[in-house]
């Protein structure tokens, strides 16, 4: 949970202002309000790395012309439950979240709807996405990758060849979404650079040096020549999270048909939206008995010695999320300075902390 030292700010003003400052840079106010409510969405669940840690970021793309502010998607192919978008660099998180409801309405009808996008600009963090679509009683998936970055290298390799190329899904229990957001690397490149700025090195190995050898240090991924973030499972099993990488490539930049091989340039994001209706499966009384079992299983499952009680995907994150909602959202301290010297920059006061 957040440190109790930290200032709180309320969430709805952190949504009003970043949707100023995107509207006052050129994007459209619809997409500007959705791109700010899903930052504030990751900073509201605790994954602070992909939340309004990118409003700066975000913000010179749409100045260089890297990102559109307005405009639509272009529709390549479409069946009634499969559709292919051309991305055309518009806001990741608005391109998202209309593929998911998309995707959400082909599957109330078909049991599944599926949505791949080639050419998104990056959608923040994805975990976001996923409570919108649980809460209407469905399961969603989600995929991403950067076709035009590399920061990984294949199990065996010491050349970076993907990205952390995360996979989420989010399903409905009695109680509320079980959510999973997970890179197929042990860490990210912007918890990487994260650490490298505070001079903090990771407790485990996270990432090769450019020779191979497994280290904690963040330097190594930004030396000359660089390393690469290490696979999920690391030393011991990180072939696991490199065959995850290679099959989550598969499933967005190559089933959109735009990826690597077409050496792209600039900041974005390949996609998947899949989105499943358990009422067209084996019913949604049915899953619901079945995962709300599940759930209880987890929670009355026995702790280790000295750790926390087991728990399900996603519920910290939703407690951290209710608290952020009623006490305010305490942000990471390399955040607000960001915040403020946009704000001015824009004439447009930042918010005060509560």
């Amino acid at each position: 949970m957040p440190d109790e030292t930290m200032p709180r700010y309320d969430p709805a003003a952190l949504r009003g202002f970043a949707a100023a400052l995107f509207a006052a840079a050129g994007m459209e106010a619809e997409k500007a309000a959705v791109v700010a409510e899903v930052l504030v969405e990751g900073d509201l669940m605790g994954h602070d790395t992909h939340g309004l840690a990118q409003l700066g970021p975000y913000l010179d793309a749409l100045a260089s012309g890297d990102m559109r502010g307005s405009g639509e998607p272009e529709t390549l192919s479409a069946t009634p439950v499969a559709e292919t978008w051309d991305g055309r660099k518009l806001p990741g998180p608005w391109l998202v979240r209309r593929a998911a409801d998309r995707a959400s309405a082909a599957a109330e009808g078909f049991g599944l709807g599926a949505v791949a996008i080639r050419r998104s600009h990056h959608i923040g963090c994805l975990a976001a996405y996923l409570p919108r679509i649980a809460e209407r009683g469905q399961v969603m998936l989600l995929l991403s990758s950067d076709p035009a970055t590399a920061s990984v290298a294949p199990w065996g390799g010491i050349r970076r060849l993907f990205t952390p190329n995360p996979i989420a899904a989010g399903w409905p229990t009695p109680s509320g979404p079980a959510m999973l957001d997970v890179s197929t690397s042990v860490t990210t490149n912007a918890m990487t650079a994260r650490r490298r700025a505070e001079g903090r090195p990771f407790p485990h190995p996270a990432l090769l040096d450019a020779a191979g050898r497994p280290t904690g240090d963040p330097a190594v991924f930004f030396a000359d020549p660089p390393g690469s973030l290490m696979p999920l499972g690391g030393p011991a099993a990180g072939h696991k999270g490199a065959a995850l990488g290679l099959m989550v490539e598969a499933l967005t930049s190559a089933l959109a048909g735009h990826g690597r091989a077409d050496a792209p340039g600039g900041w974005g994001a390949s996609v998947l939206v899949l989105v499943l209706d358990p009422a067209r499966f084996g019913g949604r009384e049915a899953f619901l008995r079945e995962t709300g079992w599940m759930a209880e299983a987890v929670r009355a499952n026995p702790p280790a010695p000295g750790g926390e009680a087991p728990r399900l995907p996603g519920e910290r994150a939703l407690a951290r999320r209710a608290e952020a909602l009623a006490q305010g959202v305490a942000l990471h301290p390399s955040i607000p300075p960001v915040l403020e010297a946009r704000g001015r920059a824009a004439g447009i006061p930042a918010p005060a902390p509560l």
